[in-house]
């Protein structure tokens, strides 16, 4: 199979990560797992994935659904569709699994995967990161990763704007 005919694969519905996450937990593999919106991919977004991509063998991306970031971002947004900010996560080299969420949080997510090591960037505390008791409480770990100084989607868009 060429790596272009793999990416797709990539995409998985819950159902589908939870299948292939206990095939990774038989052979004795841990997964990360981030989340977030990821509308206009930018270098902040590459550097927290690549960092979390470094804590386990393998990354699974939570991806916010178009409603869930109208819902958190405004009317406007997403200015990317679902099936496209998918389909550019799932293009990264250090992203090996990409799954939708349709609520504002990743919290159920969270919980039916059950990850080894959650990343979120920015600056929260453990206790302000949704899901982290519940991984910490499962025997796994949270990690903070600080944020890439002046990227962010949302200043893009007024940039483009002007």
């Amino acid at each position: 199979m060429r790596a272009v005919d793999f990416i797709q694969q990539k995409i998985k519905t819950v159902a589908e990560a939870k299948a292939l996450i206990s095939a990774w937990k038989v052979t004795g593999k841990t997964f990360s797992f981030t989340n977030g919106c990821f509308d206009i991919l930018h270098p902040g977004h590459l550097f927290s994935l690549a960092q979390a991509a470094k804590e386990a063998d393998y990354l699974v991306v939570g991806l916010n659904s178009d409603q869930s970031v109208q819902r958190l971002k405004g009317p406007t947004r997403p200015i990317n569709n679902t099936d496209s900010r998918a389909l550019v996560l799932a293009n990264l080299m250090v992203v090996d699994m990409v799954v939708v969420f349709e609520e504002d949080t990743p919290l159920q997510l969270i919980m039916a995967l059950m990850p080894d090591i959650m990343v979120k960037g920015g600056d929260y505390t453990i206790d302000e990161i949704v899901g982290a008791k519940e991984v910490i409480a499962h025997g796994g770990k949270v990690i903070i990763n600080p944020i890439v100084e002046g990227f962010s989607t949302t200043n893009l868009i007024e940039k483009i704007k002007k």
